[in-house]
């Protein structure tokens, strides 16, 4: 039985595509309920000493240490990425990867419910491990979307994943808050640390439920007779391959053109995200359990848009698609000026936006992009995505911090968020697809010899 399995295609194979949106399944209670919720709570409220911790000299207190935290991790993988994908792709090991680090990933982000008190810098080690270990992950997991699909179901493939994420994140995260809700005041901070191992477990357990569906695509490439020590051999094809693809994207305008697009547009669409929760308690004056439930909205909501624009994509082609959504993202940055104080139901309307549009321009922007990649280094190319997309978490948080310094208003600091997404529509105006996919076919590899121009 065995080998008849293992002779059935990947592309377009329900059970293998079933199989790999399931890690977005596994993966997202993760981000929702330990990344976004739990661990900032507990690392702020409970980890950091009173007066906070010296760093380089400097006192900082807890929220501005984990913002370090997290800017540190983006660093990571930022540099890390381009050369882990690049050797995926060489070696034939984008699953192995994709297995150790999402592993290692989900084991070590249990260790979070077993800090103490005062171990800030224990604290720091397994976070950047454990984010830097799930980045890497989604790069291999978003390397298999090519080998997966073809031109015509590549778009909604991509909307599946991020709808099965958006699911099953959101339920992971409703079980969690329903534990630490209904649990006696005595026992509310260590049901929220059950909750961390519970969100550890789902990552691993539906992880291991969805490799079991998934085989390695593509075949090895030999290394280099006389090649010396074999780990530095592959860090140099990494580095090498990595080195010249960047040389070299400035031949194909409009694949550059896009990345440039998604940075922008992308950049708005995750500071919305990132400061929703402060806007809504510190300007509107909401409760922390109005944003919670918000946050579910935005889950449940988000589900049914990546799967509705995934349709949408099927019919006027990503690229509108994703145009439309910018336009619905200009909307929702109007509506949050808007937004009267004090009230949760408008706020609630403007959640639902959010995760109408949120999943949309996710799950089309990463099925356009590996529409116009060469299959053979999907790991890389994602890599690079990778790099686009912590690249854009930098300037959009910055924008938000300088136009609410200088008006004293984060009203106003949300709408100047609006020219992060016009800038991103007149860029992907301009991108044509067409000649974007067939100059894939311009990209050539000569195996270990990395080092020079493909």
């Amino acid at each position: 039985m065995a080998p008849a399995v293992m002779s059935r295609p990947m592309r377009n194979d329900r059970r293998s595509i079933f199989g790999w949106a399931m890690y977005d399944w596994a993966n997202s209670a993760y981000t929702t309920t330990i990344l976004a919720v739990l661990l900032p709570a507990i690392f702020t409220g409970e980890i950091m000493p009173e007066g906070g911790v010296l760093l380089f000299g400097r006192l900082v207190d807890g929220e501005s240490m984990f913002s370090f935290m997290v800017s540190a991790a983006a660093i990571i993988a930022f540099v890390v990425s381009p050369v882990m994908g690049a050797v995926g792709d060489f070696a034939a090991s984008k699953l192995r990867f994709l297995r150790i680090f999402a592993y290692t990933g989900a084991i070590l982000s249990i260790g979070f419910a077993f800090v103490g008190p005062g171990a800030v810098w224990p604290t720091v080690i397994l976070f950047l491990v454990v984010e830097t270990c799930w980045a890497i992950a989604a790069v291999f997991y978003d390397s298999f979307l090519p080998h997966l699909t073809t031109t015509d179901t590549i778009d909604r493939v991509s909307s599946k994943g991020f709808a099965f994420g958006y699911l099953g994140g959101g339920l992971q995260f409703l079980l969690s808050l329903l534990l630490i809700q209904f649990s006696p005041d005595s026992f509310t901070a260590t049901a929220a640390r059950i909750a961390i191992v519970a969100a550890g477990l789902w990552w691993l357990g539906f992880a291991i439920f969805s490799f079991r569906r998934l085989r390695e695509p593509g075949v090895a490439e030999q290394l280099p007779p006389g090649g010396g020590n074999r780990f530095l051999t592959y860090a140099r094809i990494g580095f090498g391959r990595t080195w010249s693809t960047v040389r070299r994207l400035r031949h194909f305008p409009h694949l550059l053109l896009f990345l440039l697009a998604f940075l922008l547009y992308n950049d708005g669409v995750q500071t919305i995200i990132s400061i929703s929760s402060a806007f809504a308690t510190e300007t509107l004056g909401l409760e922390t359990g109005d944003v919670a439930i918000a946050f579910l909205v935005v889950q449940a909501v988000a589900f049914v848009g990546a799967l509705t624009f995934g349709w949408i994509a099927d019919q006027i082609g990503p690229k509108r698609a994703i145009l439309i959504s910018l336009v619905l993202w200009i909307g929702v940055s109007v509506l949050g000026y808007r937004l009267p104080d004090g009230e949760f139901i408008p706020f609630l309307g403007l959640a639902a936006s959010v995760g109408l549009v949120l999943g949309a321009t996710q799950a089309l922007s990463r099925s356009l992009y590996g529409s116009m990649i060469p299959e053979e280094a999907s790991a890389e190319f994602y890599g690079f995505y990778s790099v686009f997309s912590k690249f854009a978490a930098i300037w959009g948080p910055l924008l938000f911090g300088i136009v609410n310094q200088m008006t004293g208003s984060s009203r106003n600091a949300i709408l100047s968020l609006i020219v992060l997404f016009v800038l991103g529509f007149i860029l992907l105006a301009f991108v044509d697809i067409d000649r974007a996919r067939e100059a894939k076919n311009n990209w050539t590899f000569e195996g270990a010899s990395a080092g020079v121009d493909r």
